[in-house]
């Protein structure tokens, strides 16, 4: 069975080791790197997971038998809102395919609804051909926006989005 917890300052360990596991899997997922990350000591984890419990940024983990499994996160831009992004979206290989990531994806939806975002949006490297279906098979679509991949020139990330329940309930 899979548990989402949200990341918190108490479990920014578990936090730590996820993060940095999926830095190592798929590092042209993200937008750091998992040399820049490793450095960061405790503390600097501890904060960073206070930043990411409040009004402007969430993080869950999926745990299965209390050992994270995966990742997802969601934000606003202060310049954007009610936009939310999903963001750090990542399984463990053992656990895709699983619904795992659906779940992971169903609570940032939630957490961006209940604060009236009108879209999700999010950023997904062109060479991540799994990820773009399983966004696809999820409602989201290409806004025809790309930019490049900071950390491989090769490659570029395209903008995904869906409309949320915001989008019609007249958000403030």
């Amino acid at each position: 069975m899979i548990v989402l917890e949200l990341v918190t300052p108490q479990n920014a360990m578990s936090y730590k080791a996820v993060r940095l596991q999926a830095l190592q899997d798929t590092p042209s997922a993200f937008g750091s790197i998992y040399a820049k990350e490793a450095q960061y000591s405790d503390a600097e984890w501890i904060e960073r997971a206070s930043q990411l419990s409040g009004e402007r940024a969430t993080v869950y983990l999926a745990l299965a038998t209390g050992a994270p499994c995966g990742l997802a996160g969601g934000y606003f831009d202060r310049d954007t809102a009610p936009q939310a992004n999903l963001f750090s979206m990542w399984m463990a290989g053992s656990h895709r395919r699983l619904d795992v990531g659906r779940q992971l994806v169903d609570a940032i939806t939630a957490w961006a609804d209940s604060r009236h975002a009108s879209a999700l949006y999010l950023m997904v490297t062109s060479d991540n051909e799994p990820a773009i279906a399983f966004y696809q098979s999820l409602g989201f679509a290409m806004t025809r926006r790309t930019e490049p991949y900071p950390n491989d020139s090769a490659l570029i990330e395209y903008e995904m989005s869906r409309p949320l329940a915001g989008a019609t309930a007249g958000s403030p």
